[in-house]
């Protein structure tokens, strides 16, 4: 299994705690998914961002991606990783870094991920990978940006 990285950091002008309070608020994953994708919910047993599962389902038009997340702790007391526990990939594992910086926080997504052989891997190449990754992210860093920014 080739496994691949991805990272995108971006200066937030928001303080430590709006922007960790954001990525708690349930309805957190529906903001930062892109139109025209539509996240579909079904159950959110979370107890805080780094202890929990979520189940959903992404829809892609008519074609419908369903994931389950296990939330853990990330890789510093700022952080917190979603870990594919069952979906389209055959590994993924996204960590969200905040770091205070001054006049804000720099958000940093790391993701690790393998594609599974086959028609399946070609299609989550399509959309977890590469460019739409990279549109993707930026999406959400921005959305994230204007969620969190300071009055």
């Amino acid at each position: 299994m080739e496994y691949r990285s991805f990272v995108k950091s971006s200066f937030i002008p928001t303080s430590l705690d709006r922007l960790k309070r954001f990525h708690e608020d349930p309805k957190a994953l529906a903001k930062l998914t892109p139109p025209p994708i539509v996240m579909q919910l079904h159950r959110d047993a979370r107890r805080s961002i780094t202890d929990g599962e979520i189940e959903f389902t992404l829809w892609f038009g008519p074609l419908p991606i369903r994931w389950i997340a296990g939330h853990e702790a990330g890789p510093s007391p700022h952080s917190f990783a979603d870990r594919q526990i069952k979906g389209p990939m055959a590994y993924w594992r996204h960590e969200h870094v905040f770091t205070e910086k001054p006049g804000g926080v720099e958000l940093t997504d790391r993701i690790v991920l393998a594609h599974r052989p086959g028609l399946a891997g070609v299609l989550t190449r399509l959309f977890f990978d590469g460019l739409p990754l990279r549109i993707l992210f930026a999406y959400r860093h921005q959305r994230t940006r204007m969620a969190t920014q300071l009055e």
